[in-house]
């Protein structure tokens, strides 16, 4: 039996969980912190944006690197 395939899609996979776990850390610390502090609600809301596109970033660079990867 010959198994064939590309272990770039098993590492994107991987590199998936990583950011998974930080937009769910960052958005669920924000809430608590909005629900602690609502006057503070403009400040927190635009560094969860901010922490969340830093993440993103991070899944997509990893997507990006599968399909390089993959190309080769």
């Amino acid at each position: 039996m010959e198994i064939t395939g590309s272990l770039a899609t098993i590492g994107y996979g991987l590199a998936a969980i990583g950011p998974g776990i930080g937009v769910g850390i960052i958005f669920g610390m924000g809430v608590q912190a909005i629900a602690r502090q609502p006057e503070a609600r403009g400040i927190l809301q635009g560094q969860m944006i901010f922490g969340f596109a830093v993440v993103e970033a991070l899944a997509i660079l990893g997507f990006v690197l599968a399909f390089i990867q993959s190309g080769q």
